[in-house]
């Protein structure tokens, strides 16, 4: 049908005590395309959904009288060719939405994003054709902090060389001598929830926490304390971003944001890879002017898609012992999958009601 196999799913979550679906529409998962994957004939309340999600999801955007098209494997290019005729689509950062898809959508009306990060939508172009955009940042918030954290200890422990060696028959105590966050100092570059939820997790802690914001005011907590951006590059020992990408923060991290930190100064990002200059990372890193860092983003991914000066660097980072490295998967808990689906719908209720 329309160049799809359909599976008409009637899984346990969808189904009552009795077995029986109670919900007025079901759930289609596109398993199977042919050569033409044009889909036709939509129902004007329509939503494709284009990653994995929480299957509460699904059950609440049926509650709310829509009908479901699962494709968590479509392709970018197949979502293109795909998204005419629906009314909504869910995304990730693997199908982004361009001006050109958005006029090619005439029947489009919202696009939600799984998690945050609106750079993967053209908003401009949304907002002319009057195309409602959500985004979920507080269902994955407390993941990401805790993921930045983890890869902090994670570095400062030297659990990832020490975790190897075991492995390979080896037991090499002193030369995996960590050393310890006590009495550091901790800079916050971004303080909406992804940065607010990391500064909390320092409650507690024997470290101090500064917080910069270009766009807030009165952000400070009892934990944290508010300063320029000159100060939390001087005073950091470790500095996380969390930040948009935006025409601003593009390669904002560069080699004289670095000159400007202090020496040996940890970076983690677990925001958007083009917010660092790689190349300048990696001859900071080697120069000593970095001390390690941590990164779950990265400026092509997969980086097998980077161009020839990306793959230099990235090889060359990889070879690094004062890295730990993670493949864009800050926010992705079992807990946050679900949040995620509940703040969506929270959102998508608000539109149709």
């Amino acid at each position: 049908q329309n160049g799809y196999y359909y599976l008409w799913a009637f899984t346990g979550w969808l189904c009552n005590k009795n077995g029986k679906s109670p919900l007025k529409n079901r759930t289609k998962i596109l398993f199977a395309k042919k050569q033409n994957p044009l889909l036709t004939n939509m129902m004007h309340k329509h939503v494709l959904i284009t990653d994995y999600v929480h299957p509460g999801l699904l059950v609440g955007l049926q509650s709310l009288g829509f009908s479901t098209t699962y494709a968590p494997e479509m392709s970018r290019e197949e979502m293109a060719r795909a998204i005419i005729g629906y009314n909504g689509v869910v995304i990730n950062t693997r199908c982004a939405i361009d001006r050109a898809i958005i006029l090619s959508s005439p029947s489009l009306r919202w696009i939600a994003r799984l998690g945050s990060g609106l750079d993967i939508i053209d908003q401009e172009a949304a907002a002319e054709m009057g195309i409602s955009v959500i985004s979920a940042p507080e269902g994955n918030a407390q993941a990401v902090a805790e993921h930045a954290m983890g890869m902090l200890l994670a570095l400062s422990n030297k659990l990832v060389q020490a975790d190897r060696s075991v492995r390979e028959g080896q037991w090499l105590r002193e030369h995996h001598r960590g050393w310890e966050l006590n009495g550091k100092t901790i800079g916050i570059i971004g303080f909406g929830n992804n940065g607010s939820a990391f500064g909390k997790l320092w409650k507690g802690w024997d470290v101090r926490v500064l917080g910069y914001d270009k766009y807030l005011v009165n952000y400070g907590t009892e934990n944290v304390t508010v300063v320029d951006m000159e100060t939390l590059l001087y005073q950091s020992d470790i500095i996380s971003l969390h930040i948009p990408l935006t025409p601003e923060t593009i390669e904002m991290v560069d080699g004289t944001f670095l000159l400007r930190c202090k020496p040996g100064v940890i970076l983690i990002n677990t925001s958007r890879g083009k917010n660092v200059n790689l190349q300048d990372l990696v001859s900071a890193l080697r120069s000593g002017q970095l001390g390690g860092a941590c990164f779950d983003v990265f400026p092509f991914e997969p980086p097998s898609l980077g161009n020839e000066d990306f793959k230099i660097a990235f090889d060359e980072l990889c070879e690094m012992e004062n890295v730990v490295l993670s493949p864009h998967i800050a926010g992705w808990t079992v807990e946050s999958k679900r949040k995620i689906a509940e703040v969506l719908l929270t959102k998508i209720r608000l539109l149709v009601d």
